[in-house]
């Protein structure tokens, strides 16, 4: 049996999480996951959206553990998780794509950018239109400040805390992300507060 990973932080965070996905994704029919992680949510998300296929993506090393929790979890629209990351060569941008069934009209990702370096966040950004349907959605769930202020003193903890593990890490500015998304044709329709500081802001493709 593969050793799964579990994160307390998707426990906590996906009832409100799936609040604000139920509202735009309603009319949605695949979404890929941008860094499954441990696919907690994956296999919740799909178990409350079951109009959807969700595909869910990470690293290669953690796909054993997502798809032995998706296998448990049994649902019809969570099919075995993608080798799927952001790569800076040959050139910036998702990596290794599958050679079909691209086009997703949703794509989520949660608690991904903070743990990125800037150039793989650039990278994430840089491969969404060869992933994306013409009118997709684009859903990111984490901490954002804003000007460079930190929304909360626990947020600037926590920044000092990722950038002391990782000097690349960091809570990203929201308008530098709004200018790497809007470089790729998204524009914001919807930044939602949600609890422990975070925030699920959503865009639009076209």
């Amino acid at each position: 049996m593969t050793q799964q990973r579990w994160s307390e932080a998707c426990e906590r965070n996906r009832d409100p999480i799936l609040g604000v996905l139920r509202r735009h994704l309603h009319d949605r029919r695949r979404v890929l996951e941008v860094g499954s992680g441990t696919g907690q949510h994956a296999a919740y998300f799909a178990a409350g959206l079951p109009h959807l296929l969700w595909q869910a993506s990470d690293h290669p090393d953690y796909l054993p553990g997502i798809a032995e929790r998706l296998a448990e979890a049994g649902l019809p629209n969570a099919p075995a998780p993608w080798p799927l990351q952001a790569v800076l060569v040959p050139m910036p941008g998702l990596a290794p794509l599958p050679a079909e069934h691209l086009a997703f009209d949703a794509v989520f990702s949660a608690n991904t950018l903070h743990i990125m370096s800037w150039p793989h966040v650039q990278a994430l950004f840089a491969g969404l239109p060869g992933v994306m349907a013409d009118d997709a959605l684009l859903c990111v769930y984490g901490p954002f400040n804003d000007n460079g202020n930190y929304s909360s003193d626990s947020n600037r903890q926590f920044d000092a805390w990722l950038k002391a593990r990782d000097p690349e890490s960091g809570i990203r500015d929201a308008e530098a992300v709004d200018a790497l998304a809007a470089a790729q044709g998204l524009a914001l329709i919807e930044d939602v507060a949600m609890p422990a500081n975070n925030r699920l802001r959503v865009w639009r493709r076209g």
